[in-house]
């Protein structure tokens, strides 16, 4: 028998997903497969996902116990990129993860750091999932990724890379409460490899990891960027007091209507600006402090992109912008 562990990736046509997967096959480490919902199983980017040899498992998350458990026999890690509207599905995963002997659980974190309780719903949504997963004594391992280059770049006037863009590109570059909050930021194409690493490092078993690039503030952004392209960043200012405005403004129209998925989008971006910038949470002094490990620290021989090599593929044409195929 093969004594390559077998690893199981939920979510991997999503974005965080495609980057996963990429990095589990060219670590060569792992035997790579794929949990699809039957519902979806014949949709042509899971028909691309066989076609590169991945074998691929059918189970619904929101389905029958023994169904999901049957689809996780013979697993060996379990990795969840499920999307942000279904993190409560996981619960459910726990539970088939416990009894079908999977050895690690990466349940879907991969966002910025932030604490429970009130300041990010989606976060609070994950650590009820992390919560249950301890409960149930689940070998498990935590990865958050803090913010993508992908989603962090701003427009020059010129518009020379637009198409690359993750917001619409009549949307203001907005600095908020300063632009000087310090953040963690990732390559969305570097996540694959760190997390291919760190679910086989027996230092990261039952821990909180984070993946890292760079750590850069809006100002230090902006300044990279002007400096390469040679253009002024145009900014629009948003002060602390206007964040939090817009924050308690996006909380009650969500507590309105809840089911209006622009409800949703709002809130999640509102939280996620005002724990980053205003707070300033996704630090990696905030991280130690909540007991997290630096991939930079465990993984000191790994390269990463910089916030510069990024940029120098933005303008190379060699980064396509996320979300593309949603829009």
């Amino acid at each position: 028998m093969s004594s390559t562990p077998t690893v199981l990736l939920l979510g991997a046509t999503g974005e965080t997903g495609q980057s996963i997967l990429k990095g589990l096959v060219e670590s060569n480490a792992f035997n790579v497969e794929a949990l699809v919902r039957p519902a979806s199983s014949t949709k042509p980017e899971v028909e691309e996902l066989r076609s590169a040899g991945i074998a691929i498992r059918l189970a619904d998350t929101a389905g029958a116990h023994a169904d999901l458990v049957k689809a996780l026999k013979g697993v060996d890690i379990f990795v969840s990129a499920i999307g942000p509207n279904n993190q409560l599905e996981q619960l459910r995963l726990v539970d088939a993860v416990k009894e079908a002997g999977v050895k690690r659980f990466i349940p879907c974190g991969f966002i910025t750091i932030s604490p429970v309780g009130g300041v990010m719903r989606l976060r609070d949504e994950k650590e009820k999932v992390y919560n249950y997963m301890k409960k149930q004594h689940v070998p498990f391992t935590v990865i958050d990724t803090g913010f993508w280059y992908q989603i962090s770049l701003p427009r020059v006037p010129s518009g020379k890379y637009d198409a690359a863009l993750a917001r619409g590109a009549d949307e203001p570059n907005e600095v908020y409460a300063g632009g000087d909050a310090p953040n963690i930021l990732t390559d969305l194409r570097d996540i694959g490899v760190l997390v291919a690493q760190i679910i086989q490092d027996e230092r990261t078993l039952n821990q909180y990891v984070y993946t890292c690039g760079e750590v850069l503030s809006q100002k230090e952004i902006i300044a990279i960027v002007e400096s390469v392209t040679g253009e002024t960043v145009e900014q629009t200012i948003v002060t602390t007091e206007q964040v939090q405005e817009r924050l308690e403004g996006v909380r009650a129209a969500l507590a309105a209507d809840p089911s209006k998925p622009m409800n949703q989008v709002l809130a999640y971006m509102t939280e996620y600006c005002h724990s980053k910038y205003v707070r300033a949470d996704n630090s990696p002094a905030y991280a130690k402090y909540l007991g997290y490990l630096d991939t930079r620290d465990l993984y000191p021989g790994t390269k990463t992109r910089t916030f510069r090599d990024f940029l120098a593929d933005v303008l190379d044409g060699k980064v396509q912008r996320v979300y593309s195929k949603k829009s």
